[in-house]
């Protein structure tokens, strides 16, 4: 009788949990650029910062609590918003990540410098310094969870009351396997969301797959029709959507998007 001798599938979850390497990660995608290889990456952080100082440093959106869902190693997207929340959540799926953001947050030896990204905020804003937003991130981020997001409940057994602002970057698409299992993912992120609060979405278009050292990961290809089809399906109202095309595709051995995006989106209130 014949034997299937095809080794199992690795899930995602597995693979991101013995094989994301959170300090190769941040020393090639979030260091200021040293080399013509690394340009690209910090045209993304630029890109990714001056959009998220523009929405909250207009004071157009702030609250109590703000979640973030899938975090990483990064602290980037919570520089600007930080000034604006009382309270901020931040989670990831990895053991590793989350260890790393606790090091900064404690002041521990060896945590990554945030210097470089915090002036860079400061000088879009002229209202803090580094400092300022140092003491504020540690004062504020109250959490840092455990996250799930192929669960209906990301956080379980954690129970989260709703947010006024929910952000993600970089997170569902890399988390699950198919569009059917984003969207799904997508409609427990916005859950979390109080009637009228805004969503914060961060991603690549038309990706396939990243590389951290020689480790590559899947993503599921996004496009800006899918996406919008899919706030429109959950009750959310487009307010911005802003992209940044990839410079020297082919020649980025990497990964393979097309562009970048930032959107923000605000949901119903529901009926009265």
């Amino acid at each position: 009788m014949d034997h299937d001798s095809s080794p199992p599938m690795v899930s995602s979850k597995e693979i991101y949990q013995t094989k994301f390497d959170a300090g190769t990660y941040l020393g090639y995608c979030y260091q200021p650029a040293q080399s013509p290889e690394q340009s690209d990456n910090w045209r993304f952080v630029k890109f990714v910062l001056s959009h998220l100082s523009r929405t909250f440093s207009s004071g157009q959106y702030k609250g109590q609590r703000l979640i973030e869902v899938g975090t990483g190693p990064t602290l980037h997207t919570v520089l600007s918003a930080c000034a604006h929340y009382q309270e901020i959540v931040l989670s990831d799926y990895t053991e590793v990540n989350r260890r790393e953001l606790e090091k900064w947050l404690r002041s521990e030896e060896g945590h990554f410098d945030w210097g470089a990204h915090m002036q860079f905020v400061c000088e879009l804003e002229g209202t803090r310094t580094p400092e300022e937003i140092s003491a504020t991130l540690r004062q504020r981020i109250g959490r840092v969870l455990a996250c799930d997001v192929t669960l209906d409940n990301p956080f379980h057994p954690v129970v989260l009351e709703p947010a006024d602002c929910v952000l993600s970057s970089l997170c569902l698409e890399a988390a699950c396997p198919d569009r059917d299992s984003y969207r799904r993912s997508l409609a427990a992120v916005v859950g979390h969301l109080r009637p009228g609060g805004v969503l914060v979405l961060i991603g690549d278009l038309g990706e396939n797959y990243y590389t951290v050292g020689e480790q590559r990961f899947p993503i599921v290809c996004l496009s800006r029709d899918f996406i919008e089809e899919s706030l429109t399906r959950l009750g959310l109202v487009l307010l911005d959507f802003a992209t940044q095309a990839a410079e020297n595709r082919e020649q980025n051995h990497k990964c393979d998007y097309e562009a970048s995006f930032f959107l923000v989106a605000r949901k119903n209130m529901g009926p009265a």
